[in-house]
């Protein structure tokens, strides 16, 4: 009994070590990071194809690591996969619930859907989360602003041919 006080808190010591020592950003394997620079230098060079087979590889050496879920989402978008870069959204928010790149990256795929409701709530949940500064709101208040894209007939099965 003499040594309960001394235990408890020696206890209580390391629980609140290991839990601070855990909180630091997860870095991915580095197979799974050299997939990653592949994949957004793909991106970035147009060829959304080559950028999800190298996310979808880093996402097979390394699934614990969320932050390819934002770069499957991406990818997802330019391709003009906006339903899909939704999930991949939303598989992160389910992982890391607070993600700001995830809420505004969602944001701005429901905007590109056309559904500006959807797009304002992340909105106001970004905003009550990091406020009005960060770069996140910023991007999806500018997004919002901007509207949802124009759709071509092409693109809406619509046929506006034009015989003379």
């Amino acid at each position: 009994m003499r040594f309960a006080p001394v235990a408890a808190a020696l206890s209580l010591f390391l629980v609140t070590t290991a839990s601070v020592t855990s909180a630091g950003e997860r870095v991915p394997d580095p197979r799974a990071a050299q997939l990653i620079a592949l994949g957004q230098a793909a991106l970035k060079n147009g060829d959304t194809q080559g950028a999800i087979d190298a996310f979808e590889a880093a996402f097979a050496v390394d699934p614990a690591y969320t932050p390819i879920f934002l770069d499957l989402a991406e990818a997802a978008r330019q391709d003009g996969l906006q339903g899909k870069a939704i999930a991949y959204y939303r598989e992160a928010l389910q992982r890391e619930p607070d993600n700001f790149a995830a809420i505004s990256g969602e944001g701005e795929a429901l905007v590109e859907r056309g559904a500006l409701d959807k797009a304002q709530r992340n909105l106001s949940r970004l905003e009550s989360l990091c406020g009005t500064s960060c770069p996140e709101t910023q991007a999806l208040q500018q997004r919002i602003a901007a509207g949802p894209p124009a759709r071509l007939a092409v693109d809406s099965g619509e046929e506006n041919t034009v015989t003379n």
